[in-house]
């Protein structure tokens, strides 16, 4: 009979009958009794002794070269054992102090700005909201503690990949792919679960701390409002991070490829090239530590988003129920955790054609697990129904768990379909990426024009995706669900940053074994991890890209629902009029910004491997006898470093600073009008190029790696032919499309919209939302 009634009900009360249908499994989880606060901090430590212990297996890998009959059968066939374990060390060492030096100086300037900001911070937010010092306070200390976590978490990543780099070499002189493999994907999996476990309680700790202050549910608003400057501290790390890393690693790159491989037709790593320990030092750099630092400053942005525009779930008391963002991201670690297995334990890697499946089944995985863990975490953390209010109009929004679920869940499957649309587009083992190769045959010209085409091509679905993510969840939740889908992006984050970890690592293996000149059949191995690890590095960025999209609308609905409060809805209560004429000049100026950003961090590219090219070919010049097959000196590897050192710290500084001074001079000059044309401008424009600079530089690299694998007598012809050639040239100028702006453009949009977010007040403080020019 209750059946027969829940079919007579109304198609509006249907909702309710989902939850009642489901309310056994609410009453029977409901005895344990686990509260919001005791499963953050339970998945936080978790997952920092999950780190932890994969460090530790790390650890025991001694950095030696081993001799051919030892019980490992290593692959180097014997030889001076001795003199290639000194040589390791050496180079392991070399990386190391190149890597530290640089993070060293970069956190310098990068602290200096904290301390300066972090007042501009506190004074503008209190005057802003009428000279209260505790939001002030408040949101200048989540600034800074959001930045600190972000300098860990990429100085963290740095430590590790280094530290496993040549422990991954040394794996791979055994027999069998399962140890090599392992050995990354736990190198990965450190900065992985240590990133998300870090960030996920620093962040909920500052929650309880400011809870303090203000302790009643009404008052719960300010304190969302306060912790918005945790996502503030973590994007502007990453900015400098991803683009002094950026800048590091490709000035090395494409000096090492242009004079090296183009000229002189030396290897790739040769350590016969003065730029090869600097474009190793690079990759930890600038793919392991500013890409931590950017996911991190994503979780932080895409949790204080929904935070915001949920605070009125807990205007009836229910705390729990307002952290729900916060406890997706502790059920996450969970099942990443567990999926883990999958690839290390159930279904080890035996051969080279296991490698990029096993890594495409984590995600694939995580992303199955995901849905009905979230699901239960809705049904027992969330009541069976609670009201928002809408970011437009003053309708109020009946919600029940199912629908947060629906929304997480589309985020989920959005990043997953985004991923194996991008790896489509940038592996060599689909169509795409060998009708670049082939248009290699007739030169470097036309293998532009087809990787240029191929990056365009290649939004299309993401954006699809995109729109279809944000059009359910919209709907469905409003603005709270677009925030929820963004978290959705980001839930498998630990796995996500394992894989894209795991890349770096693998191409350092590569460089080092060819630098300490081990058997080639270990450098072959390890090229044949890091093609791997090129596709999911790629599926990484495609993971990366939408979140920040997604992010980017969520906060900008967050600084629509904090400057309605501050106006006491007089502002955007019926919405933004994108065509009012100062909202759409800036729609234009807002679509100009990445484009000026992408020019900035190319041109700091170009002029960086100018001067490296140049460093690189002087001492060829200078000490011909470096060409020789077994050269009796080495070059100066530090000259290059330092070249790369003083262009990335000095070349990070104009493109962050326009992201930064841009939103916040046009707030305080135009009014909030402009901020929101502005935001929305970039976004539209940012997210496009983004997709587009990353896989053509994907697809360019891939090409080049599946012309190096022909044979010389192939149709490709295979390594050091013309075709070759043409291939390392597209490759070489699609380093610092997908290294360097095309990452970076996902800070863009999430740095202007959550500087705004922070400055909302301060903005509307002035001619109430107008602007000095009062326009």
């Amino acid at each position: 009979q209750r059946e027969s009634n829940a079919l007579k009900v109304s198609h509006r009360s249907r909702s309710l009958v989902v939850v009642r249908l489901f309310a056994p499994i609410q009453k029977r989880v409901s005895t344990m009794e686990i509260t919001a606060t005791q499963i953050i901090f339970i998945a936080g430590a978790i997952g920092l002794l999950w780190a932890y212990l994969q460090f530790r297996i790390i650890a025991q890998i001694p950095i030696q070269s081993f001799s051919a009959d030892s019980e490992e059968a290593p692959l180097t066939g014997g030889g001076n054992n001795e003199e290639k374990t000194a040589r390791l060390n050496e180079i392991y060492e070399a990386i190391y102090e190149g890597a530290e030096s640089f993070l060293k100086a970069e956190y310098q300037v990068c602290a200096l700005f904290i301390s300066v900001f972090s007042i501009v911070v506190l004074v503008l937010v209190a005057w802003g909201t009428g000279w209260d010092m505790a939001r002030g306070g408040f949101t200048a200390l989540s600034f800074v503690l959001g930045a600190l976590t972000s300098m860990g978490s990429g100085y963290l990543g740095m430590k590790v990949a280094v530290y496993s780099n040549v422990r991954t070499t040394v794996s791979a002189q055994k027999p069998g792919w399962t140890a090599c493999f392992n050995t990354a994907f736990r190198a990965g999996a450190v900065m992985g679960f240590a990133l998300c476990a870090a960030g996920l309680l620093m962040l909920y700790i500052s929650m309880l701390i400011f809870r303090i202050h203000y302790p009643k549910p009404k008052e719960w608003v300010y304190l969302t409002e306060c912790i918005t400057g945790y996502g503030l501290g973590g994007s502007v790390i990453a900015m400098f991070g991803r683009v002094g890393g950026g800048i590091y690693t490709k000035a090395a790159d494409v000096g090492a490829d242009l004079v090296g491989k183009v000229v002189h037709g030396i290897p790739e790593d040769d350590p016969r090239n003065p730029a090869t320990i600097a474009d190793n030092v690079g990759d930890n750099v600038g793919d392991v530590a500013g890409m931590g630092s950017d996911l991190f400053g994503s979780f932080a942005e895409s949790t204080c988003a929904a935070l915001v525009i949920g605070s009125s779930i807990g205007a009836s008391g229910d705390w729990d129920a307002m952290v729900f963002p916060v406890i997706v991201s502790a059920v996450g670690i969970f099942v990443c955790l567990i999926c883990s297995f999958i690839a290390t334990h159930i279904s080890t890697v035996k051969a080279e054609e296991n490698v990029e499946m096993a890594l495409k089944v984590q995600l694939i995985s995580t992303t199955i697990v995901m849905i009905p863990a979230v699901y239960y975490a809705a049904v027992y953390y969330l009541p069976e129904s609670f009201e928002l209010t809408r970011t437009v109009g003053d309708e109020v929004l009946t919600l029940h768990p199912w629908e947060a679920c629906f929304c997480v869940s589309m985020g989920v499957v959005g990043g997953l379909i985004i991923g194996l649309v991008t790896e489509y587009y940038t592996s060599h083992s689909y169509q795409p990426v060998r009708e670049v190769a082939q248009s290699c045959k007739t030169g470097a010209a036309t293998n532009m024009i087809y990787g240029i085409a191929l990056g365009y091509k290649s939004a299309i679905i993401p954006v699809l995706v995109l729109a279809l993510v944000i059009y359910g969840a919209f709907t469905m939740c409003d603005m709270y669900g677009v925030a929820l889908a963004a978290i959705g992006f980001l839930s498998n984050l630990a796995t996500g940053l394992t894989i894209d970890v795991y890349g770096p690592v693998c191409d350092n293996a590569g460089g080092i074994a060819e630098m300490a000149e081990l058997d080639p059949a270990v450098r072959e191995k390890t090229d044949a991890l890091d093609a791997a690890g090129n596709t999911t590095a790629a599926i990484g960025k495609g993971f990366a890209i939408g979140s920040a999209a997604l992010v980017s609308l969520a906060l900008f609905g967050a600084f629509v629902t904090r400057i309605r409060h501050a106006s006491g809805d007089e502002l955007f209560s019926s919405g933004v009029n994108m065509l009012e004429p100062l909202t759409f000049s800036f729609l234009i100026v807002g679509g100009m910004i990445p484009f000026a950003f992408a020019a900035l961090t190319m041109k700091s590219v170009g002029e960086a491997a100018m001067a490296m090219v140049l460093e690189v070919q002087r001492q060829f010049d200078e000490k011909p006898h470096l060409l020789d097959a077994n050269p009796t000196e080495r070059p100066d590897y530090d000259a290059c470093i330092a070249i790369s050192t003083q262009a990335s710290l000095r070349e990070m500084v104009p493109p962050g600073a326009m992201v930064i001074f841009t939103p916040l001079l046009t707030g305080i000059l135009f009014g909030v009008t402009a901020v929101s044309g502005l935001l929305v401008g970039s976004l539209v424009a940012a997210v496009q190029l983004a997709i587009s600079m990353s896989n053509s530089g994907g697809a360019w690299d891939n090409a080049k790696k599946y012309i190096e694998k022909a044979s010389p007598d192939s149709e490709l012809q295979g390594k050091g032919s013309d075709i070759h050639k043409a291939a390392v040239v597209g490759d070489t100028v699609g380093d610092p499309f997908k290294d360097t702006s095309g990452p970076a453009l996902n800070i863009v949009m999430k740095l202007m919209a959550v500087l705004s977010l922070v400055f909302a007040d301060t903005f509307y403080a002035i001619n109430t939302g107008k602007g000095v020019f009062g326009l």
